[in-house]
């Protein structure tokens, strides 16, 4: 029983990252395809959430069937709940890919502001590492870096309000780009809660770790 129960364990590990890997691409390719204005990628964006959904739904099925068949307790018991718990976080992580891709949709290709739109790559590209990262602690099981994930949110966060104060401003300067600097805002939105989603799963990894339920993220700060 016990052989079994750490082979399906294995198996569950195993495809509770390889759903994160694929959220991690999803929100880099969802950040590119904003910033190239591609319709195009932006819709395979939209189409690919759905094989997100599933994947939530069979782990989450997968993590109910292991508890009711084995009923395991201590650490193999927090390392299931830590999967079903995180999973549901992965999905929103997903969701906030394809809303920005829908934000790509939207924007006008005459109404673009590089300044904003470097920062958003920038702060883009250190989301998705984030979301990489903070599955390779869960892999190495490693609660100490995953602690460490709230300095990066922070960063993230200071990020999203230089966008916002650039997209405010750029409103101010010109009026036709009220329509783009409004989706600026947005993405940045998605990119800060993003960050604050990777917080929740490091919050999960240190409780497989060590039991205890910390705070990585009090909520102090905020975007629209």
């Amino acid at each position: 029983m016990r052989r079994l129960f750490d082979e399906e364990l294995a198996d569950l590990d195993t495809s509770f990252t390889e759903m994160g890997l694929l959220v991690s691409e999803t929100i880099q390719h969802a950040v590119q395809t904003f910033l190239d204005h591609d319709r195009s990628g932006a819709n395979e964006i939209i189409e690919g959430d759905k094989a997100i959904n599933q994947r939530e739904i069979a782990l989450e099925k997968k993590t109910f069937e292991m508890i009711a068949l084995y009923q395991p307790v201590t650490t193999d018991l927090r390392e299931i709940v830590t999967i079903l718990k995180a999973v549901s976080v992965l999905e929103r992580i997903g969701d906030n890919a394809r809303n920005i891709a829908l934000s790509t949709i939207h924007v006008k290709g005459n109404q673009r502001v590089a300044e904003i739109e470097q920062q958003i790559g920038e702060t883009g590209a250190k989301v998705a590492k984030m979301v990489a990262d903070v599955l390779m602690y869960y892999v190495n099981d490693d609660a100490a870096n995953a602690d460490r994930m709230s300095i990066v949110a922070s960063e993230v966060s200071e990020d999203t309000k230089h966008i916002r104060d650039l997209a405010v401003e750029s409103m101010k300067q010109d009026p036709e780009l009220v329509n783009a600097s409004t989706d600026y805002l947005v993405v940045g939105g998605y990119l800060k809660r993003t960050s604050d989603y990777v917080t929740d799963i490091a919050e999960w990894i240190i409780y497989k770790r060590t039991g205890k339920i910390v705070e990585l993220n009090p909520g102090a700060s905020s975007f629209i």
